[in-house]
């Protein structure tokens, strides 16, 4: 297979811990070829959607630690990406307008004859927080508005609460308002730009001391191990990017019965890699745009998430 990654530059990436570049060295171990390119690089010419496409390597023995962690093996190519035998889309959030616009390119695409990873509909019409919301039976009480006064009535029946904005990541917005909290009002105030802007609500679960499980799905198929990232001291969020510490663990009985649950319902959809967030026995957002921890499940345990996935893609391309 030639497969293309549409994906953040290079060098911004921290490739020893890096989820994409542990999906690149799984595919060529496997003898696939890698091409990256930008967002930026996508564009539409007669019709046809196209990028500038270039063709890397990866050493087994680079040092990932290092910025020339990857070698260019010839020029950047003009091609049309139903040239490619696969497509992953793994531009980071945020969800923007220019990330919107990008999912209708790889739409058309697609409809050109690409094979692509999520799809442009799946990534488009898969909102990671308001997701939850479609599996009531495996969500804490949740509450979505900017009405102010519909979330301080949830915070005065609940007592304990977590408010996050819809387009956060990372931890980034996150706040818990207990009983008592004195400053409700700037807090919602902040985070709805004053009214402006949805929030989502959601009773404090207090097993996020536990951790916050990432559960990997591809293909339809969890795997087996999650990353449970563990709050720092006195922290309430266990984001890895805000300082969590991430501990691989086998999955819980209520972890398989929502991953078995969820997953074919997700990948009918064309959601091929999916991180489900789970807190205690609740998921809490359903990540599709460019889930991560493969390389920390994979580090930890036996369970090689990385060689799962080009497995699983090159079975899926095979048999398309």
């Amino acid at each position: 297979m030639h497969v293309l990654f549409i994906i953040d530059p290079l060098p911004s990436l921290s490739a020893y811990k890096d989820t994409s570049v542990a999906m690149m060295r799984a595919l060529l171990a496997q003898e696939h070829t890698i091409s990256v390119a930008l967002q930026t690089d996508l564009y539409i010419d007669q019709g046809r959607v196209k990028t500038v496409a270039q063709p890397i390597h990866i050493a087994p023995s680079a040092d990932l630690h290092a910025a020339d962690w990857w070698t260019e093996t010839g020029p950047a190519l003009e091609l049309e990406l139903n040239h490619f035998s696969a497509v992953i889309m793994r531009k980071d959030p945020p969800f923007d307008m220019e990330y919107f616009y990008s999912t209708h390119l790889l739409s058309f695409a697609e409809e050109q004859g690409a094979k692509v990873f999520n799809t442009g509909a799946a990534l488009r019409n898969h909102p990671e927080k308001l997701a939850i919301t479609e599996f009531p039976e495996f969500t804490p009480p949740t509450l979505v508005t900017r009405d102010m006064k519909r979330i301080r009535a949830f915070h005065q029946e609940y007592k304990d609460v977590i408010v996050k904005p819809l387009d956060g990541m990372g931890g980034m917005g996150i706040f818990r308002m207990r009983e008592g909290e004195v400053n409700v009002g700037a807090i919602l105030e902040t985070l709805s730009k004053d009214g402006a802007e949805t929030l989502m609500v959601q009773r404090y679960i207090p097993e996020i001391s536990a951790g916050d499980k990432r559960i990997l799905i591809i293909n339809g198929r969890p795997i087996p191990y999650c990353l449970a990232r563990i709050p720092l001291a006195g922290e309430t969020r266990g984001n890895l990017a805000a300082g969590g510490r991430g501990v691989a663990q086998p999955l819980s009985e209520r972890d398989w019965q929502i991953a078995n649950t969820v997953a074919p319902r997700l990948a009918e959809r064309g959601l091929f890699l999916v991180g489900l967030d789970v807190i205690g026995d609740y998921i809490t957002e359903v990540n599709v745009t460019s889930p991560t921890c493969f390389v920390e499940i994979t580090e930890q345990t036996d369970c090689d998430v990385g060689a799962l996935f080009a497995k699983a893609l090159a079975d899926v391309v095979a048999n398309a």
